[in-house]
């Protein structure tokens, strides 16, 4: 210590006040030890003190003692203790008192050494900075453990920490549980399930208008159109969905379901992958109130519920990443629909960004019913020859893979395929008859089943159905359940049909399993012949009918709603209860039931049905309408009325066409081909809407006779009604169609055609009216030309693929008729050549080539010298265009980064007098370009980078018109405005600029400037 008091304490007088400090240390200490030797530790010898003491010398020369030693230890004397004993070796020669003294001293020193440490000046010195490094270490920790805490907020009072594990564990069990359908079939030994990735086949819709249009890409963006049902719920958040009984509403929910379930959504819907579906359906409310939001996943999730994160729903609905996907409107209660309606609106107000579907039958739910929530309506249509054609094929597909025993050899199933869709091809009535996906399925189960006997109607379809599902199916296989309770098929029907009745008389698609029994009971004991137990009669029709089946447990309904009404219909017709019908003939959950219960009523009944709504259509002037197209209807079911009753039904019929919108077209198509009688031979003098509504009655009806009315309609000069008969193609053989109806347009204007199915090409290619011709599915230009080119003015090739040789085009029978010509691709191994064929169209005036990456050189040989208009899209690198001063160009279109630099290989020599570029840098190459178009009169722009300062435009003389359109400068800033010069005393200056150009400076009019933004 002396030593070390010399070393370090400069100074005889300080190092003395140091060694006096040590000494009171030291005196302190002995004064602190000196009673407890004499008490507790007088046993001890000299001899072991020293030991002892020694021991303690040893222990404070071995242990770390370094700054950084004190500050693990906290500076503390007892921690420091600790840390000295861990980490140096004890004595263990020592007695149990010499062990007990030598870990007091040990403690004693610590404290005093910790004690001299603290107030030494250095010491704060050194501590600061551990210090403050201990505190930005705790700062890290302590965020790392509010990390690890719930995090809370309104939307999640207990944290969100399980959510994303939670959405797992139900997107999964959406995907198992909703990917399954079971297809109709009477031909298998269990009911035909299948993915819905094998079963879903995508069906046509019609917009808000109930119009079809011939120009789909501008129906497309004013959202009018029709389409395909996933491009039309692509283009809203908010969709009401309408369609028929059995038209696939609930079938494309479950698809819509699974696929966001599994974010597989491509194409129009790509941008719903993320979205959490949610699919309520509303039957499962009939008799109890609606779900409250932490509610709405019990009908689908229901097990996960028990473990649902607090406040999960609410979370995933406000930020905008639900799916609502709300079933059957239409089976509620008129005053239960009205809650749906109230419920949708205060959800829609609460989470305005949440995308919803909802479905209903038309007539529970009008196009305006959810108007005020902003939601677009959209119907589903009745299958296409194209669409029945592909359900064909795929149900068969799936019957093929279910492995299950069939009719006849798997091997023969593409057979019995292609008769069928000969069948609905050469038999009209076939198509009607299949006009939605359940009738569809059962047309294909019966012609499998029945060795390709078809039936002649609705009704007769639904017989068979019936009776092979609840007697033969079992029966002919020899099942022993079929034969335990003991019922004839027409005892078993008679149970079903009142079970029907007594569920739609309640107005319930559903019921209680004990209510359901005691209905069975009821009737039962009606049938006095039957010794038979009513629960096992229940148990047979729930288990082995394939009509009943239990959605829920304890929960008792029809496979389809439509069997339920089918059934209720033969009720009331057997029961004769027509006054009951009459009566209710006015509500619309009512409207199916009247219809089939006309074509199960004997003469005397039907003609009570018939009579009695009409009376009441007379006496009712807000109904009086609905009840009339609900007469004409039944003409679909009914063989046969009384002389005087159809002149009248004939009458009313007459007074009804032409509808007045969708709705009132597919009631009267429902009269079938006598209706077209009725309908006008042309449309001269008849309002737009009403003649709109007429060629849409006539194509719904279909068959030759619809086919020779159309054509007569085609020399009709309203742009709409050409629209409308150039969509119902897809409702006809397109030969015949092109023959019948497309011929007789007028070759002046002449007609405009948008192909979109490769089977439309080659009946178009001998018409002689064609003004212009737009193809929007893939193929290549020789594939087309196999089966001719047609002479038409002016031809838009688009999503060409493969190997394109333009010498094919020139085969046409008028090669010289073709002025314009557009020919475009998004295969990037598209192939385009023989340019120089062109020569050869005369005629042409413009050319079009967009979107080839090898794109050929143009030259003086290779394009016409009448060419007025050439657009490159995309020009590639180092392309030239010196091939073209040898044309009078009036206008060239360029676009890609190598736009500019193109365009000067030509030098002054170009003549252009409008000059559009697209995707391109003119930061820099401004004042060249203007230098080199002198005759300049019109510069559009689209997604240019502009320079700061527009002063080149000055220096194109002649220049009138200049359209900026998703302009900006480089760094994205705005277009400088204030930079453009006026122009030159002898014209003004027309400056167009769109809403997605941002502009700095006034858009008021300055000088010979008119500035304007549409």
């Amino acid at each position: 210590m002396d030593e070390l008091i010399r070393r370090y304490v400069p100074g005889i007088r300080p190092q003395r006040s140091v060694k006096r400090q040590f000494e009171q240390i030291a005196d302190a200490v002995a004064g602190r030890l000196e009673p407890m030797l004499a008490h507790e530790f007088r046993g001890l010898d000299d001899g072991e003190h020293t030991a002892v003491i020694d021991a303690v010398v040893d222990t404070f020369e071995q242990a770390d003692l370094s700054d950084a030693e004190i500050f693990a230890s906290n500076a503390d004397p007892a921690q420091l203790a600790r840390r000295i004993r861990e980490t140096v070796r004890q004595p263990t020669w020592l007695s149990a008192a010499g062990s007990a003294l030598y870990d007091q001293l040990v403690a004693e020193c610590c404290d005093c050494y910790v004690q001299i440490v603290r107030h030494l000046p250095v010491f704060v010195e050194r501590a600061v900075p551990e210090l403050l490094r201990r505190i930005d270490r705790l700062g890290t920790d302590v965020e790392q453990v509010l990390e690890q805490l719930p995090k809370r907020s309104l939307y999640a009072p207990d944290g969100s920490d399980h959510d994303v594990e939670f959405r797992r564990e139900y997107l999964e069990l959406i995907s198992r549980t909703l990917d399954e359908v079971e297809l109709f079939s009477f031909a298998v030994e269990q009911p035909l399930r299948t993915r819905l990735s094998v079963a879903y086949v995508s069906l046509r819709v019609v917009g808000k208008n109930y119009l079809w249009f011939g120009d789909r890409r501008q129906a497309d963006e004013q959202g009018l159109g029709g389409g395909r049902v996933e491009a039309a719920l692509s283009r809203k958040s908010r969709i009401l969905l309408r369609g028929e009984a059995g038209s696939g509403k609930t079938t494309l929910l479950r698809w819509l379901a699974v696929t966001a379930a599994r974010a597989t959504f491509t194409g129009d819907l790509a941008a719903w992958n993320g979205l959490v579906p949610v699919l309520l359906r509303l039957r499962s409310y009939a008799t109890r109130r609606l779900p409250k939001l932490h509610e709405l996943l019990d009908d689908a999730a229901g097990p996960l519920t028990s473990h649902l994160p607090s406040a999960w729903i609410d979370r995933q609905l406000a930020d905008g990443q639900v799916l609502l996907l709300i079933d059957g409107v239409d089976e509620l209660l008129p005053a239960d629909r009205d809650k749906v309606r109230e419920w949708i609106n205060l959800l829609l107000n609460a989470y305005p960004r949440t995308t919803i579907v909802v479905t209903s039958r038309p007539a529970a739910a009008q196009h305006d019913w959810l108007d005020t929530a902003d939601f677009a309506p959209i119907e589903l249509e009745r299958m296409t020859r194209s669409d029945l054609n592909a359900f064909i094929r795929q149900w068969h597909q799936a019957v093929g893979a279910s492995g299950q025993r069939l009719p006849c050899e798997p091997t023969e199933l593409p057979d019995y395929e292609h008769a069928l869709i000969a069948s609905v091809r050469d038999r009209p009535h076939l198509q009607a008859l299949a006009a939605n996906p359940l009738l569809a399925a059962m047309l294909c189960s019966l012609h499998l089943r029945r060795k390709r006997q078809l039936p002649r109607n609705r009704m007769e379809l639904y017989q068979i159905a019936v009776d092979l599902l609840v007697q033969r199916r079992d029966a002919e296989r020899h099942i022993p359940s079929a034969h335990h309770a003991s019922l004839s098929l027409t005892d078993k029907v008679t149970v079903l049909r009142d079970l029907a009745w007594r569920l739609s008389d309640n107005n319930l698609n559903e019921v209680d399993l004990d209510k359901a029994e005691g209905y069975v009971t009821a009737k039962i004991a009606s049938m006095r012949h039957l010794e038979v137990d009513p629960r096992d009669v229940l148990d047979y029709l729930l288990n082995r009918s394939g009509i009943l089946r239990s959605p829920a447990d304890g929960r008792i309904d029809f496979v389809h709603r439509t069997f339920q009404e089918y059934l209720a219909a033969a009720e009331a017709a057997a029961q004769d209860r027509i006054g009951n019908l009459v009566g209710r003939a006015h509500l619309d959950v009512w409207h199916d039931t009247v219809i089939m219960a006309a074509g199960h009523a004997n003469s005397s009944q039907r003609g009570e049905l018939i009579a009695g709504i009409l009376d009441r259509a007379d006496d009712d002037d807000r109904d009086g309408r609905h009840l009339r197209l609900l007469a004409a209807s039944c003409w679909e079911t009914i063989e046969s009325l009384s002389g005087d009753l159809a002149h009248r039904l004939d009458e009313t019929i007459a007074g009804l066409v032409p509808p007045h919108d969708l709705d009132e077209a597919a009631s009267l198509v429902a009269v079938g081909e006598p209706l077209l009688r009725y309908l006008p031979k042309n449309l001269d003098g008849i309002p737009e809407m009403s003649a709109l509504t007429t060629v849409r009655t006539a194509a719904l009806i279909g068959g030759p006779a619809s086919l020779r009315l159309l054509g007569s309609y085609a020399t009709d000069h309203r742009k709409e009604i050409k629209q409308e008969l150039i969509s119902t193609w897809d409702y006809y053989d397109p030969t015949e169609y092109a023959e019948e109806v497309l011929a007789n347009f007028p070759a002046q204007p002449g007609l405009d055609l948008w192909l979109w199915r490769p089977r439309q090409w080659a009946p178009i290619v001998r018409l002689g009216n064609l003004r212009s011709l737009i193809v929007e599915f893939p193929s290549s230009i020789g594939t087309l030309a196999a089966d001719g080119v047609p002479a038409v003015p002016m031809l838009s090739l688009f999503r060409l693929t493969g190997i394109n040789d333009v010498a094919a085009l020139a085969v046409s029978r008028e090669p010289g008729h073709l002025r314009e010509l557009v020919l475009s691709t998004s295969d990037h191994q598209a192939v385009l050549s023989g340019l120089d064929a062109l020569g050869a169209c005369t005629g042409l005036r413009v050319l079009q080539l967009v979107g080839w990456q090898s794109l050929p050189q143009v030259s003086a040989a290779t394009l016409p010298t009448q060419l007025d208009s050439l657009a490159l899209e995309p020009v590639p690198l180092g392309y030239n265009l010196t091939g073209l001063v040898d044309h009078e160009l009036s206008h060239l279109g360029l676009s890609g980064s190598a736009a500019p630099a193109a365009l000067t290989t030509a030098g002054r020599a170009l003549r252009l007098e409008r000059l559009t570029l697209a995707d391109c840098d003119l930061t820099d190459e401004l004042p060249a370009l203007t230098a080199l178009l002198p005759r300049l009169r019109s510069l559009e722009l689209s997604a240019v980078s502009l320079p700061d300062d527009l002063t080149p435009l000055g220096d194109l003389p002649l220049l009138e018109t200049i359209s900026l359109n998703d302009c900006a400068r480089v760094d994205g800033s705005p277009v400088r405005l204030a930079s453009i010069p006026q122009p030159g005393a002898d014209r003004e200056l027309t400056v167009t600029i769109d809403r997605a150009t941002a502009t700095t400076g006034t858009m008021v009019s300055q000088g010979r400037i008119r500035f304007y933004r549409p």
